[in-house]
């Protein structure tokens, strides 16, 4: 289909963010004209390709990092209930699509999986029940169930309890309708119903040479074919940025004064890879971890069952490194590349403050395989060299602003970064990142078509796509309980 120089609507990279967003916005205008770039050959071949992310549905049940414990002793787990109401926001947008026939069956992407924390030590076990109570006692994770018994344990994940140490005191907790998502399947399969549509198109190959606003407020965009290197201009209405780690070095080409301040720490990852089938076959879990000591959070150590392109898998990690690199197909000198005068002061005060940070990702990224499997073994002690491969994990750029404190601050979250008059948006930072990618992109929907979220007709339809919208999950219990049975069900997540 040939594309139009005008559109509504520029989403730029081809990840489930992008997908998301454009999945969401034809549903609810299906007249609006959007056009995808992705500069890569495929869609989902950065930060989205499930090679590139855990591929864990993040819901606060397993990751010991969202309920943090504070120096008094009080464990904090608001930051686990947002992002549990957040993933079910997700799963009922999935679960509307597959209703409707536009995403294929729920196993092409997504697949029960139970995600267990899993602890050793009196003074870890004792956090963990601490956590449990917390939890158990709200009506989000009141399925989750605790245990210290070494046969329950046993079933629960004898791969890690085989010829452990009897003496060792170990807990774990368990949510059965846990997930296993591959977020590049997924964003296929969206891509895949946006391209039946006659408003959407998809230009691969394409990057984003330029940005600049016009009076009237609409964006002029040059775009560049990256094999043919023809250039051509795409007046704009909308622009996402929704490149990974390419986003940052976008926003700041589009001069808006909220880019300011704003800058980028990218830390690389490398995942253990299980090359024997017999030992694959023997694990059905996601089990998480506590971070060493001075670990950043997306260092969290876990044990996957992971399917990926529809075949088993096993892996363990993920080993953070130091790199200067944005994207995994990016260039050394993107991190260079950002440092401007306007965030000057964020990225040195944030350096200032993060140089054990520095060197623990550079010790990281120097180990030997031997010593990356013996990080392994406290997981599963029977864990040999030879079953075990190391691969490249995706890259992922954290969060650098201003803080008047230090002078700039490193953030591990999610955060949207848009213009003021709302024609301009773009999605920075990494965890919990895809799974929350359909709260994310209503976020940006009402910080960007405000007026279209309160009109009647967008706000009818945004209770089919997501039935909990405009309330509160974590507040209403009855409401979870009829969004969860609905969604398991038609997630085959039971």
């Amino acid at each position: 289909m040939t594309t139009a120089n005008k559109v509504d609507v520029l989403l730029v990279g081809g990840g489930v963010m992008s997908a998301t967003l454009a999945s969401l916005l034809s549903e609810l205008d299906d007249s609006l004209s959007m056009l995808m770039v992705e500069r890569l050959p495929n869609v989902a071949a950065e930060s989205t390709d499930a090679w590139n992310n855990a591929g864990t549905g993040h819901a606060g049940y397993c990751e010991l990092n969202y309920t943090p414990l504070s120096a008094d002793g009080n464990i904090n787990i608001s930051r686990a209930l947002a992002i549990n109401a957040s993933f079910e926001v997700s799963l009922q947008f999935w679960a509307y699509l597959i209703e409707k026939g536009k995403l294929p069956t729920s196993r092409n992407f997504i697949n029960q999986t139970p995600h267990l924390s899993f602890v050793w030590g009196d003074e870890d076990v004792a956090f963990l029940r601490k956590r449990y109570d917390l939890l158990k006692a709200h009506h989000l994770f009141q399925d989750m169930e605790f245990s210290e018994d070494i046969a329950t344990l046993e079933a629960w994940m004898p791969l890690i309890m085989q010829n452990r140490d009897k003496s060792q005191r170990v807990a774990a907790t368990r949510m059965k309708y846990g997930s296993d998502v591959d977020f590049g399947a997924l964003t296929k399969s969206l891509v895949g119903d946006l391209q039946n549509k006659k408003n959407y198109n998809l230009a691969l190959n394409t990057e984003v040479k330029s940005l600049k606003q016009h009076a009237n407020g609409r964006w002029h965009v040059r775009l560049a074919d990256v094999k043919t290197k023809k250039n051509r201009t795409i007046d704009a209405g909308f622009v996402f940025l929704g490149a990974g780690g390419g986003a940052l070095k976008l926003l700041q080409k589009s001069g808006v004064p909220e880019s300011h301040g704003y800058g980028g720490f990218p830390v690389s990852g490398q995942w253990l890879v299980c090359n024997n089938p017999e030992v694959i076959q023997r694990h059905h879990s996601k089990v998480y971890g506590k971070a060493a000591l001075g670990a950043p959070p997306m260092s969290v150590p876990h044990l996957d069952t992971r399917m990926i392109n529809g075949k088993p898998a096993l892996l363990f990690g993920p080993y953070a490194g130091f790199t200067t690199k944005f994207l995994k197909q990016g260039s050394y000198l993107d991190l260079f590349n950002s440092v401007k005068p306007k965030n000057l002061k964020s990225i040195f005060g944030a350096g200032r403050h993060n140089m054990d940070l520095t060197r623990y990702l550079i010790g990281e990224a120097t180990q030997k395989h031997h010593s990356r499997v013996s990080t392994l073994r406290q997981f599963y002690p029977q864990a040999v060299d030879a079953d075990w491969h190391l691969e490249d994990a995706g890259k992922r750029v954290q969060i650098i602003k201003n803080c008047d404190e230090k002078g700039g601050k490193l953030e591990f979250g999610t955060e949207i970064v848009a213009a003021q008059d709302g024609s301009i948006a773009a999605l920075l930072g990494a965890s919990p990142g895809a799974s929350v990618a359909v709260q994310a992109m209503i976020d940006v929907l009402e910080r960007c078509f405000n007026q279209q979220m309160k009109s009647e007709a967008w706000q009818h339809k945004l209770k089919q796509l997501i039935p909990s919208y405009g309330e509160s999950l974590v507040e209403n219990a009855e409401l979870l309980k009829q969004i969860r049975q609905r969604t398991l069900k038609t997630l085959n997540l039971t």
